[in-house]
């Protein structure tokens, strides 16, 4: 099946559009500048046709999911979502300009920046187990670095609840870092299986290829990976300067037998604690919320398909592109679906012209009202 071709950015209000950044299955992603604060976001955006209630479903349950848990330091902030002019929803986040989707295999990434990675993401998601959520897109390509170089977990497309499982709910994966009962398709995502993405994700970054890769071969298709991670027969790593001890949490972490594995997310971030304290490196804070926190939000409704959202009738004229002014399509939509209450005020010069021509007026009603006086104080009227 062929590429799915991007979309074009859509003009939104108070946003003014600089570049794309990415695009995925079911959405595409842009760089914007927001002017009021100034900063730059990025934007995820549903193609123009979003017939699809699956797609919509999948799209609300991402913007509500991160309303829910973005408030954590390890998780990409959202800070709001609608309908664009022309019909297509968005969710406006925090734009974080890198990522580790490409990194580890490019270069060989210290094990005490790996540990702090793993900790911050183990975090994040028992944050999301603690509110009754599953991320099931645990991956490199996931983890986001901020501005401040600090990464963060994201795409919540295809997260869902833990409570629900049924026979409608979408099975996905990412096939080098999904767990063996996912790849038979015997669940659509466990806290266990996030314990085993998670520790895929961590050996991905010490070793610089996915756990069942073969890169001397180059035998790395899709249903090659999925018979080797069903049989999950660790490999260590081969570095080195990664300690036994982290060896052996990622074995445990990536079991083939689910019971056999870190109960939690946190477990599995203890553990790569004490990994940190044998190296003597800082140990990374574990951000997990209160009881009272994980209460204070309804729960997600994953079956709501309806488009939601504030939505623009009209393009307001003071949109602009953050860049050069485009000459297509998206010029003349901005020209078409401009009404005259959007206009700038007229200038000084155009206020003056108006005062004299209404003084001007004015003192023509004052003459004639003069003239019809006196014609009638001399009985001609």
């Amino acid at each position: 099946m062929a590429a799915r071709l991007p979309s074009a950015p859509p003009i939104l209000p108070g946003l003014a559009y600089i570049r794309p950044l990415g695009s995925g299955g079911f959405a595409d992603v842009f760089l914007y500048e927001q002017d009021m604060p100034r900063r730059n976001v990025a934007v995820k955006v549903l193609p123009s046709d979003v017939r699809d209630p699956d797609l919509r479903r999948m799209f609300n349950a991402e913007a509500d999911v991160l309303a829910h848990l973005s408030a954590h330091p390890a998780i990409v902030t959202v800070y709001q979502a609608g309908i664009s002019a022309d019909g297509r929803p968005y969710i406006v986040m925090e734009y974080c300009p890198g990522s580790l989707a490409q990194r580890y295999r490019r270069e060989r990434i210290p094990v005490p920046e790996v540990l702090a990675v793993g900790v911050r993401m183990a975090s994040a998601l028992e944050s999301a187990h603690r509110a009754g959520l599953v991320h099931r897109d645990v991956k490199p390509s996931n983890i986001l670095i901020t501005a401040f170089g600090t990464p963060v977990l994201a795409d919540f497309g295809i997260s869902s609840s833990l409570l629900r499982v049924g026979p409608d709910e979408v099975l996905a994966m990412s096939i080098p870092w999904s767990a063996p009962e996912v790849i038979a398709e015997q669940t659509p995502g466990t806290i266990a299986s996030e314990v085993w993405s998670l520790g895929a994700t961590v050996y991905s970054l010490l070793a610089g290829h996915s756990p069942f890769e073969r890169r001397e071969s180059g035998q790395n298709a899709k249903e090659q990976l999925r018979r080797r991670i069903g049989r999950a027969s660790y490999t260590e790593i081969a570095r080195t300067d990664v300690p036994a001890s982290l060896q052996a949490v990622l074995a445990k972490a990536m079991s083939r037998d689910p019971d056999r594995r870190y109960a939690t997310a946190l477990a599995f971030a203890e553990a790569l604690h004490e990994v940190q304290g044998e190296l003597d490196v800082s140990l990374t804070p574990l951000e997990v919320p209160e009881q009272e926190w994980t209460a204070a939000s309804g729960p997600v409704d994953f079956s709501d398909e309806q488009l939601r959202g504030p939505a623009r009738s009209r393009i307001e004229r003071e949109d602009r592109r953050k860049s050069r002014e485009p000459a297509g399509v998206t010029s003349m939509a901005r020209d078409e679906d401009t009404d005259i209450s959007d206009r700038a005020p007229a200038s000084p010069r155009g206020r003056r012209t108006a005062v004299i021509v209404a003084a001007s007026v004015g003192s023509a009603v004052i003459a004639a009202g003069a003239v019809v006086a006196v014609l009638m104080a001399t009985g001609v009227l």
